[in-house]
């Protein structure tokens, strides 16, 4: 399960995105409204500085630098090589997206379970927030691209195995779009899909 989807390289043969497989402990360091902001602006626009991430979050310098040097101690960012020559110092994610399976939220220690909490719903605040800011700026896009958006929901009766089946398959399905259109392609825009699958009581 990503905490934020993986960045698409947008190339003509782009490999299977590079996953961070989670931790405890970097579960632990990863639990702040505010590291997975940063950590997710790094992945969606690429290496930045400090001071760029906090007028693009609307934070202090002092926190967004603070808060990567947490993230670099996890290994969820690093240096940039390629940047860096004057006084500020430039990060870059180190992967492209992160996963955790569900034993974290049955871990015996509650602080585990808390943690898996925060990162849980700051992914679903992010994906609430990116779909409102659709739907306020969709009026901007062409009627082309309204017509190639979507929002739907389903209802269908399954089995948990079947349910996972379903998820699987979806994965599947959207990565094989990835590198199918290079970047800079005229009229192409990057994608957000944002998948949701969970039970529902019936009564």
């Amino acid at each position: 399960m990503p905490p934020t989807e993986p960045k698409d390289d947008h190339s003509a043969t782009a490999p299977e995105p590079d996953v961070l497989s989670i931790d405890t402990r970097a579960l632990r360091g990863l639990a702040h409204p505010l590291r997975l902001r940063l950590l997710s602006a790094l992945r969606e626009y690429g290496p930045a500085t400090a001071s760029g991430l906090a007028a693009r979050l609307g934070e202090s310098s002092g926190a967004t630098s603070y808060h990567l040097r947490q993230l670099a101690s996890f290994g969820f960012v690093e240096d940039d090589p390629t940047r860096g020559k004057g006084r500020e110092r430039w990060w870059r994610a180190a992967h492209a997206g992160a996963s955790f399976g569900p034993e974290f939220l049955y871990d015996a220690d509650p602080e585990v379970r808390d943690a898996m909490g925060v990162v849980l719903h700051e992914v679903a605040t992010v994906h609430a927030q990116e779909l409102s800011t659709w739907l306020t700026t969709m009026h901007e896009w062409s009627r082309e691209w309204y017509e190639g958006s979507d929002l739907s929901d389903f209802k269908v009766r399954l089995t948990p195995e079947l349910s996972r089946e379903l998820a699987d398959k979806v994965h599947e399905l959207i990565n094989s779009y990835r590198g199918r259109v290079p970047e800079g392609t005229e009229g192409s825009a990057v994608v957000r899909t944002h998948l949701h699958v969970f039970p529902r009581p019936t009564d």
